[in-house]
């Protein structure tokens, strides 16, 4: 049954804010912030999870989509256009889906999220299958576009998730692995861009973060499978190479350009240390 008082709608703890000081404004949005981490922490085991089952399936060649509306599906589609750059994945690999297509990633488009239908249409544009995973975000917990996803995700045997800010969600329900993130009632009433956005985004961090270093996406505590996009990039790239291998600058360098990358530097290198 639908949660009749979302937490999500609940009145801000502080009146009148259209009195306060800028000061007061700031130092208040900031201790609603600091409960965030600490709501998180509570649904670590949850996340470990879902995490450890994403890894099974991406292990097996399986996509992972993030799906969602508004504020939500903004939300995913960055965590999922981060991972190319930051990991050398392809951009096929995570992929973020919202309700309404690009147009609402800057723009709202009005009712897209209250169509039950149009999310599977969507993912079967995919060709999504078994081997494939779902993670649903909405923080009202129960947007129909989302849950419609995950409805015909379990029809079709395909396993899902779910990052929700109230208890008890439907999607929360629908979902194998449901996380909720119970933040309480925001600042401003009603405006889930805010603690509820926190929470969403620093999940989905820990989430698609500790997927690509189970992946072997990372040696050490580097991004060696970054790609070298801007200069910023490879002067990090020459770095990572230098202290690996306890070489100059332009050695470095030079390493880098000849192989393109700081993964087939390393390789390289110890390929010849065995040799």
């Amino acid at each position: 049954m639908k949660n009749k008082n979302p937490e999500t709608e609940q009145e801000s703890l502080y009146k009148d804010l259209d009195q306060m000081s800028v000061k007061e404004l700031l130092t208040n949005i900031n201790t609603e912030d600091k409960k965030v981490p600490h709501i998180i922490e509570e649904q670590i085991p949850k996340i470990e999870k879902l995490v450890k089952a994403i890894v099974k399936k991406m292990q097996l060649g399986g996509r992972l989509f993030y799906i969602g509306a508004g504020t939500s599906g903004r939300i995913g589609i960055l965590d999922a256009s981060e991972c190319p750059p930051t990991f050398g994945v392809p951009h096929d690999m995570i992929i973020g889906i919202i309700a309404g297509g690009d147009t609402a990633i800057r723009k709202a488009v009005e009712n897209a999220e209250d169509d039950t239908e149009q999310a599977w249409k969507d993912l079967a544009k995919f060709e999504i299958s078994s081997l494939d995973m779902i993670i649903g975000i909405a923080a009202s917990g129960n947007t129909p576009y989302v849950l419609g996803a995950l409805k015909k995700a379990k029809e079709h045997n395909i396993k899902t998730g779910s990052i929700s800010c109230i208890s008890n969600g439907l999607i929360a329900q629908e979902a194998d692995y449901p996380i909720e993130l119970i933040v309480g009632p925001e600042f401003l009433t009603g405006s889930t861009r805010m603690k509820a956005g926190t929470a969403q985004k620093l999940t989905l961090n820990m989430i698609s973060t500790s997927v690509m270093i189970k992946l072997g996406k990372v040696k050490g505590n580097k991004m060696v499978d970054m790609q070298l996009s801007n200069e910023k990039l490879v002067k990090r790239g020459i770095k990572m190479i230098m202290e690996e291998l306890a070489i100059e600058y332009e050695v470095a360098e030079e390493l880098l350009q000849k192989h393109k990358s700081v993964r087939a530097v390393l390789l390289a290198h110890t390929k010849n240390q065995e040799n």
